[in-house]
């Protein structure tokens, strides 16, 4: 893909693939387990980092000629959970669990999530990871592989509480170099990831890890591959 400069096994219809995000994420909300926090501050926050977060990528996509390649309709919804977790559907449908805001602790923290789970959305890795269970399906001959939207469900873990999709580690690399450039351009110190994932390992530290780190890198790859990623990040920001 030359947003990311990786090239991707991705068979999938875009634009149905987000049609079918988006009814699965009506689902998701509509669902009697889904506690939708639609007031207070916590809730507002959600929805102002993450429109500065959807401008700042639009901004990028214009300037770097991919703008007719996405037709994201956003949306931001925090969910009432203990789990540390967030995570946006292709489109732009994006969920932050209330669980997670200890570690957030500011805004340039939770833009720091919201970038990372966006550029995903954007590097199309849900779009891959489709491609590669309908892959592995097709070639162990399973009968009755799930569609559309229950695929979707499927691969977010949606039908439970928990929302987890499980990317790779190249994956969550260009997800972490492409969310410091977006939460730069919307405003927020890409310096500020460095802290944050400092939190999240102290999160994980005693226990098992938190699901948003179930799959990503270790603490110490990630954040010398951030430190490393800054300076183009950087030349984005503007106090």
């Amino acid at each position: 893909m030359p947003l990311t400069g990786r090239k991707q096994f991705n068979v999938a219809n875009s634009a149905a693939i987000q049609q079918e995000a988006a009814t699965a994420y009506r689902q998701f909300l509509a669902d009697p387990k889904t506690k939708v926090i639609s007031s207070g501050a916590d809730a507002q926050r959600v929805k102002t980092v993450g429109a500065k977060i959807a401008r700042a990528v639009e901004s990028y996509l214009n300037q770097n000629g991919y703008a007719n390649q996405y037709n994201f309709q956003w949306e931001f919804n925090l969910i009432q959970s203990k789990d540390i977790n967030a995570w946006c559907m292709p489109g732009g449908k994006v969920a932050v669990y209330s669980g997670i805001l200890p570690v957030t602790q500011t805004e340039a923290g939770l833009a720091t999530v919201m970038g990372h789970e966006i550029a995903h959305a954007i590097a199309r890795h849900t779009e891959e990871r489709y491609s590669q269970v309908m892959g592995a399906q097709a070639i162990g001959g399973v009968v009755g592989a799930a569609t559309g939207s229950q695929a979707i469900n499927q691969l977010y873990g949606l039908g439970g509480q928990l929302a987890l999709l499980k990317y790779g580690r190249n994956q969550e690399s260009e997800a972490d170099r492409l969310g410091l450039v977006f939460m730069a351009i919307a405003g927020y110190n890409p310096e500020s990831a460095l802290s944050f994932w400092q939190r999240m390992a102290s999160a994980k530290e005693g226990g098992a890890p938190p699901e948003f780190l179930s799959t990503h890198p270790s603490d110490q790859t990630r954040i010398a591959k951030i430190q490393k990623n800054l300076p183009e990040a950087r030349r984005y920001y503007k106090k």
